[in-house]
């Protein structure tokens, strides 16, 4: 299988599941490399689990090891390759999409420690509102946003967002989780990262509509998570909202990955 197939079925397991991979809290904290303490970009996020991770030599180079019988996961990237046009007899560079395994050194590995700063619950002291409202503060030229009871819509002609007022929510995640769904659209207009998928005429449920809406959907969890927003229960995974992707990643193996570095980039 390509590596976009290795991808998508891995997804494809968890909507089988009845898990939606990109509707998923990180309250726990975002998966990690362990020797950097980054967090992995792009469809990484929904692949890994909540973590430390590391490559078999990582872990070696430190003086652990990987406990037997440890399944590694996978991190894709893209690898840049230089090709000659046939026609032009020029040298372009052409995206491949590579992956190499990583472990998790707190519950795969030994010898090993974990280097987060361990926080005492009680202490914790994290306005979410702020933090959400500094992200949107920190939006450049955004949209204008109308707070409209019923509607939740990105405008892409009027470039403007609308979304219910909080009050018509039943929690802080499920009102900025859909804010942040509807300014993910907007990034795409033509002014700013002019994403096609947006600023083609896309039908409902054709391709270009379902990327643009997954893009949406993993960039409001990415931000989510950057705020510090619980979402463990402002999800519905309805079986009709989950046998509708299940559909989409089937008819399209590279759809996950492109949404998912598309929604990086919104962010």
């Amino acid at each position: 299988m390509s590596v976009y197939q290795i991808v998508t079925e891995k997804m494809i397991q968890k909507l089988e599941e009845g898990v939606v991979p990109w509707r998923k809290s990180w309250i726990n904290g975002m998966a990690v490399n362990w020797v950097t303490q980054k967090p992995y970009r792009g469809v990484n996020q929904f692949l890994l689990e909540p973590g430390e991770y590391a490559t078999f030599k990582q872990i070696k180079d430190a003086g652990g090891k990987v406990k037997k019988g440890s399944k590694g996961q996978i991190v894709v990237y893209w690898n840049w390759i230089n090709k000659e046009n046939k026609d032009t007899g020029e040298i372009e560079k052409f995206p491949l999409l590579r992956y190499y395994k990583v472990f998790e050194i707190n519950t795969q590995c030994e010898g090993l420690e974990s280097k987060r700063v361990r926080i005492d619950e009680t202490e914790i002291n994290h306005d979410v509102v702020a933090a959400c409202e500094s992200l949107i503060d920190g939006y450049v030229n955004k949209p204008e946003i109308y707070f409209v009871s019923g509607e939740a819509s990105y405008n892409k002609v009027l470039d403007k967002v609308k979304c219910p007022p909080l009050k018509d929510f039943t929690s802080l995640s499920e009102f900025y989780s859909t804010l942040f769904h509807e300014l993910v659209h907007s990034t795409g207009h033509a002014s700013r990262l002019n994403r096609k998928e947006l600023t083609a005429s896309a039908l409902f449920g054709d391709e270009s509509y379902s990327k643009e809406e997954l893009t949406a959907e993993m960039g409001s969890a990415m931000l989510c998570a950057i705020a510090g927003v619980d979402t463990e229960d402002s999800f519905q995974n309805s079986v009709a909202y989950i046998q509708s992707w299940l559909k989409a990643l089937k008819n399209d193996s590279t759809l996950v990955v492109r949404a998912a570095s598309q929604a990086q980039k919104a962010v």
